[in-house]
C-alpha cells in the first residue's frame, strides 16, 4: 500500500534510520536530491535497496534540466526548459521536436537508474518569479501548452508520467516561496484568464499536479495546496482534474504558515492532495509521519498511475541506452552547446 507522505535520505546509501522510516505504512515516496547522487550505478543500487526494504514505494526526483536536476554525474546536462521557447518564437517545428526529444531524454535516463518519475514539466510563466525564471517554458503564456505537452509526450513515449507544476501558477510571483512567504494579490479572473491556462489547456495529458505555495488573497487566504477551493472546489469540481495531488516541499518557508510540520501535512492532506512531500529536515519529517499515523492510506489507484515503466537492466558509472538514446542525447547536446 501506499502511504500519503514523501520524504528523503541524507546520503547516497540508506542508514538504518533510512530503512525504519521506509517500513512505515504512512510513507509512500522518496526524493532524491543532488547529495544523493554519486553515479547512475550507484543511484539503481539505492532505488533497488529502497525496493528491497518497501517494493510498493515511488521514487521522485527533480530532474527539469537548467538549474533544477538532480541527477548530474553520468547523466545528460539538459538545457532549461526556456531555451525551448526562445527557439519557438523563430522554429516553432523544431522548438517542439526538440522538447519532445528533451522530455523522452530525461525520463529515459531517470527509469534507467530506477527512479519512477521526475516533477515535471513546470507549467509556470517564465515571468517576474525570483525563483521560476527560465524553468518555465515561455514569457508567453500561449506558448507554454504546446512546448510543455511536447515535452509531455516524450516523457510519456518513455514510461513516464508527468507532473505539472505549480498550480494556478507561481510565474507571476516575484517572491521565491522557499524562503519567503509568496503572495499574489489578482483577482481570480486574472489568474484564470492568463498563468492558469496552461494548466487547463493541458488537462487532459496531465497525470499530476503540484499546487504551488503561494496565497492568492483575493481568492482565499490558505497557500494553493492548503486550500480547500483551489483544491477542491477549482481543481477537482470545476476542471474535473483526477489525477495524483502532490503538496510541494512542506519544509519550504511559504508553508510554515500552517504551523508545524503535523499540522502542514494535515493541512495539506484535508485540502485534498494525495500526498505531502516534507524534505531536508529529518526531525520535520518524523513529526509529520506522527500526524498523519492514523489518517486512511490516500486513493492507491490515483497513486498507482506514478509508477513509472522501469528497464531491468545493468547500468554502469555512465549511461549507455542504445542507438535510439544516444541519437536523441546527440541532438539534446547540440541544441545546448549552440544556445
Amino acid at each position: 500500500m501506499i502511504g500519503a507522505l514523501m520524504l528523503d535520505i541524507a546520503g547516497t546509501e540508506l542508514t538504518q534510520e533510512d530503512i525504519e522510516l521506509l517500513r512505515a505504512p504512512q510513507v509512500g515516496g522518496m526524493i532524491l536530491f543532488a547529495r544523493n547522487i554519486e553515479s547512475p550505478q550507484q543511484v539503481r543500487a539505492l532505488t533497488d535497496h529502497m525496493r528491497q526494504i518497501r517494493p510498493d514505494i515511488l521514487i521522485a526526483v527533480d530532474q527539469e534540466g537548467g538549474r533544477v536536476q538532480r541527477l548530474r554525474s553520468g547523466f545528460t546536462l539538459l538545457p532549461a526548459m526556456g531555451r525551448f521557447g526562445e527557439l519557438y518564437i523563430t522554429q516553432p517545428q523544431k522548438a517542439l521536436e526538440l522538447a519532445e526529444k528533451c522530455g523522452w531524454l530525461m525520463a529515459t535516463e531517470v527509469l534507467a537508474v530506477g527512479i519512477d518519475f521526475s516533477f515535471a514539466p513546470v507549467l509556470d510563466l517564465n515571468a517576474i518569479s525570483d525563483v521560476i525564471g527560465d524553468r518555465g517554458f515561455s514569457k508567453n503564456i500561449e506558448d507554454v501548452a504546446p512546448l510543455a505537452g511536447a515535452f509531455m509526450q516524450g516523457m510519456k513515449k518513455a514510461g513516464m508520467a508527468n507532473t505539472g507544476k505549480h498550480f494556478p501558477g507561481h510565474g507571476s510571483v516575484k517572491a521565491d516561496s522557499h524562503v519567503a512567504a509568496a503572495i499574489d494579490s489578482r483577482s481570480y479572473d486574472e489568474i484564470y484568464n492568463h498563468d492558469m491556462q496552461s494548466f487547463i489547456k493541458l488537462m487532459p495529458q496531465l497525470d499530476a499536479l503540484m499546487p504551488a505555495h503561494v496565497i492568492y488573497d483575493q481568492v482565499d487566504p490558505n497557500p494553493a495546496g492548503f486550500s480547500p477551493f483551489w483544491i477542491q472546489e477549482v481543481l477537482r469540481k470545476r476542471l474535473n482534474f483526477d489525477g495524483v495531488l502532490f503538496s510541494d516541499d512542506l519544509s519550504m518557508q511559504a508553508a510554515c504558515v500552517a504551523g508545524g510540520a503535523d499540522a502542514r501535512i494535515q493541512a495539506a492532506l484535508s485540502a485534498g492532495c494525495d500526498m505531502g512531500l516534507v524534505c531536508n529536515d529529518r526531525d520535520a519529517a518524523c513529526t509529520a509521519l506522527e500526524g498523519i499515523e492514523k489518517l486512511e492510506l490516500p486513493n492507491q489507484e490515483r497513486l498507482e498511475h506514478m509508477r513509472g515503466q522501469i528497464p531491468q537492466i545493468q547500468i554502469g558509472e555512465t549511461l549507455s541506452l542504445g542507438d535510439e538514446w544516444q541519437a536523441v542525447k546527440t541532438a539534446i547536446e547540440e541544441f545546448k552547446n549552440s544556445i
